[in-house]
């Protein structure tokens, strides 16, 4: 225990407490090593749609184990599970792309994807267009440049970073952030003000890209207002911006549709996304390009006499056959389907917590994700040091049900997209009888 670094974890209390040690997974359930039996309602990381015991995964893997358990993608070799993985994405893309270039994590795909943009500016012939432009409280990863695009300073503060070739625009965060009688589409119109402010500022000539989640997931599972894609995407358009949707949270059901871009009306020149394209069973990413961006990419490998950029495990023949397989049982099982009939339950006993608690102050769902924000009395917040979701989200978990608390006292729910109604309806009755007594907690640390 004393040896493993943890991510993501305050060291003080991980020493004095030690871990918690989770040692089995049963469809929507985990359990720890004392046996406590769990609803895992954030996906572990927002990531393992299909549940945590899905055999047919589980022997998908031990085939493709036997049958060639790791090949490359280097010097035109691959490997069958990865090609049929590329021609499925491309297939259901949320507009017409070209090519899949395979990684291991979120951060690594969007790491790639800046590489590709730089790669495909100075093929055009344009070297100074090489800046991104990311959001507030966004989450695109830890690498140095991923998390030079997240907006949330416990992902930079230590590191020196961000790099000084992203710049940060405010979040749809139309909760908190909207001005006195200002509706959705008004906020809409001041944000896409406010970035294109920042491409001149900037230079217009000198902006690659812009990055975005459909939905905010760690920044607080922020849902952009009405209109807000479509008038951010015509400034992109306008100054020659790429757009690359970051799915790895949405991607693959979590909003109700495949994509959090066809949900939101995205339309991504690079489509990012990991977590749910194997359940989490093993890492892998991708980073899918449209013709526009591959064409000039090709052209300018031809003439160097490669396209030098490549990970040991790009196309992981095992992870790509993981992938592949929980693909297929998207379809065959119609997870969509169930995501869209579990979503108004799950919106409404959301918003019934936030209704019955004092201390809460929003509630927001799409799909099978949202969130409780904690506040009172109308935008009145509690003391950030307190700490007040994360109090709440132990005690929640202490019921049973594992939750997160995210920055800005607010806590995630991202169950997997498996859950049923009795069980949706168990996990609320578990968190709703947790937190009946938080209100004298909550008094407390007004």
């Amino acid at each position: 225990v004393e040896y493993h670094l943890h991510s993501y974890t305050h060291p003080k209390t991980l020493s004095d407490d030690g871990p918690h040690i989770l040692t089995k997974g049963d469809g929507i359930h985990v359990y720890d090593e004392t046996g406590k039996k769990f609803i895992e309602g954030m996906s572990g990381l927002w990531c393992a749609s299909l549940g945590f015991s899905e055999k047919e995964i589980i022997n998908t893997i031990t085939d493709q184990l036997n049958k060639l358990p790791f090949y490359h993608s280097f010097a035109g070799k691959t490997a069958d599970p990865a090609i049929r993985l590329a021609e499925h994405l491309v297939k259901i893309s949320p507009v017409p792309m070209s090519k899949v270039f395979f990684a291991n994590s979120g951060s690594e795909a969007n790491d790639t994807a800046i590489k590709m943009i730089w790669y495909y500016n100075l093929a055009r012939g344009l070297p100074e267009k090489r800046k991104i432009i990311s959001r507030r409280k966004g989450y695109h990863g830890v690498t140095l440049a991923a998390a030079s695009l997240t907006g949330l300073p416990y992902a930079q503060n230590g590191f020196s970073l961000p790099l000084d070739f992203v710049h940060h625009t405010m979040a749809p965060d139309f909760f908190n952030e909207s001005l006195k009688d200002e509706d959705e589409v008004s906020f809409s119109d001041r944000l896409s003000n406010e970035l294109e402010k920042l491409i001149i500022k900037e230079g217009p000539e000198t902006i690659a890209a812009f990055f975005a989640e459909p939905v905010m997931g760690a920044g607080g599972v922020i849902i952009p207002p009405e209109k807000y894609f479509s008038k951010i995407q015509k400034v992109l358009k306008k100054y020659d911006i790429l757009m690359v949707a970051d799915e790895v949270i949405c991607g693959f059901g979590r909003t109700g549709n495949m994509w959090g871009s066809e949900t939101f009306n995205i339309k991504p020149d690079i489509l990012t996304a990991a977590k749910a394209l194997s359940s989490a069973y093993l890492p892998i990413s991708a980073v899918i390009l449209s013709e526009k961006v591959y064409q000039p990419i090709k052209d300018q490998a031809n003439e160097l006499g490669i396209f030098g950029h490549g990970y040991t495990y790009s196309a992981h023949p095992v992870c790509a056959a993981a992938a592949l397989k929980t693909q297929q049982l998207m379809v065959e099982r119609d997870i969509i389907g169930n995501v869209r009939n579990q979503s108004k339950l799950f919106h409404d006993r959301i918003n019934k917590i936030k209704s019955n608690n004092w201390f809460l102050n929003n509630s927001r769902s799409v799909g099978l994700i949202g969130a409780v924000e904690f506040g009172y009395e109308g935008s009145k917040k509690f003391d950030v040091k307190e700490k007040i979701a994360a109090k709440c989200a132990k005690i929640i978990q202490e019921n049973g049900v594992i939750l997160r608390a995210l920055p800005g006292d607010i806590i995630g729910f991202c169950p997997p997209l498996i859950i049923n109604q009795s069980q949706l309806n168990e996990m609320f009755d578990k968190i709703e009888e947790a937190i009946k007594d938080f209100d004298q907690t909550a008094y407390s640390l007004k």
